[in-house]
């Protein structure tokens, strides 16, 4: 490991504003932010650009980032810091144990953006709207509280809709290419380091909006044509 990442590693132990495996804390996130405001996750957050642009335009709610790499959790944490933004936060750990640290309902809404959309089918379990992800949510977001998938992959953006039908969510928002529209909510015109390139590249920027349903998702049983998805992404 090169000397930079032990350094950031060593100085994010330090952080107020970054908690890495922490015990005891579902149920106490009001205390940690020192408000009874709204808590929403980005997941697999990386540097954290959608976490703070969230939380600058939305200042009466808290915002979490949640990543394993402290690496580069470092640099949003340090930034939130730097700008003073106190409804912010980033918690270190592995998504598939998100349960560990909440209570049901602790969490309002969830931001994915720009995950990678393990394209090989035997890594599909892997994609974080797959079924099995979606099992881990149910158990912390509170009733009617959504997901937000932004994406550049055709592949994960069609594969999330066939998710979305086959474990009975509620599709709230369906949005084949985000700037092609008249006019971009201020939500979407958040970009991250990752989605300036791509739109560099002429990619283009996909968002799904949606709601779990109440029914416990047993993610075994639900069946997904992967083949399907795979000429879906070839358009």
């Amino acid at each position: 490991m090169g000397q930079k990442k032990l350094q950031r590693f060593a100085e994010i132990e330090t952080f107020p504003n970054v908690l890495i495996y922490p015990e005891g804390m579902p149920g106490k996130w009001k205390d940690h932010f020192g408000n009874n405001q709204p808590l929403t996750l980005e997941l697999a957050c990386g540097k954290g650009d959608y976490t703070l642009g969230l939380a600058r335009l939305y200042p009466g709610r808290n915002f979490m980032g949640v990543d394993l790499k402290g690496n580069r959790i470092w640099k949003g944490a340090k930034i939130a810091m730097e700008e003073q933004l106190t409804n912010v936060a980033f918690l270190r750990t592995q998504i598939d144990k998100i349960e560990d640290y909440f209570l049901p309902g602790e969490v309002e809404e969830i931001w994915i953006t720009f995950p990678d959309p393990f394209l090989r089918k035997s890594r599909a379990r892997h994609r974080l709207t797959h079924p099995r992800f979606l099992a881990h949510y149910q158990k912390i977001i509170q009733p009617g509280g959504t997901i937000n998938l932004k994406t550049d992959s055709p592949e994960l953006y069609h594969f999330t809709r066939m998710v979305i039908e086959a474990t009975g969510c509620t599709l709230l928002e369906d949005i084949p290419n985000v700037y092609a529209q008249e006019e971009v909510s201020p939500l979407l015109r958040i970009q991250t380091f990752y989605e300036g390139m791509h739109l560099a590249d002429g990619r283009i920027i996909r968002f799904l909006k949606f709601v779990l349903p109440a029914a416990p998702i047993e993610w075994k049983a639900v069946k997904l044509d992967l083949e399907d998805e795979t000429a879906a992404g070839e358009h």
